[in-house]
């Protein structure tokens, strides 16, 4: 919920943060993608419509449509390294233009940041064809895909 729009945002407990994200499901709002092994859920994507998430970039331009945003990965530290993230990434990518995306849009950073790391690493969009247009803040680049 760290993107999401949630009301006192900072102070929400992990309790209040799961009815919110258990509402934005209910109500059909994408949200994100899983990834399963051996019947258990061992990573996660957010990739929705950018609209759904606050404000990315203090560049970002609302009225254009069918931006889809990638704004954090979750994979466990026992499972890093074996490449479930890049594999997240594509099945994001493909998700996201499946369901309507003109032009996706993520905010990694580069490897040694000491912060967002959850947003994953510039390398990883440049080898799918993602190309940089800015930045948002001094760490995060922002990156598009269009197809």
């Amino acid at each position: 919920m760290a993107w999401r729009h949630l009301e006192n945002r900072e102070h929400a407990s992990n309790d209040e943060r799961r009815r919110a994200m258990m509402a934005l499901i209910k109500a059909g709002t994408p949200v994100g993608i899983v990834a399963h092994a051996e019947g258990n859920t061992v990573g996660w994507c957010s990739v929705a419509p950018r609209e759904t998430y606050r404000k990315l970039s203090q560049a970002q331009d609302d009225s254009e449509a069918g931006v889809w945003s990638i704004v954090c990965f979750y994979v466990p530290r026992a499972s890093r390294g074996r490449g479930l993230a890049s594999a997240l990434l594509d099945a994001a990518i493909d998700h996201a233009f499946a369901n309507g995306a003109r032009t996706i849009e993520a905010y990694p950073v580069d490897q040694a940041s000491p912060s967002y790391r959850f947003m994953d690493f510039r390398e990883m969009f440049v080898a799918r064809g993602f190309h940089e247009i800015g930045m948002a803040g001094s760490r995060r680049h922002v990156m598009r895909l269009q197809r």
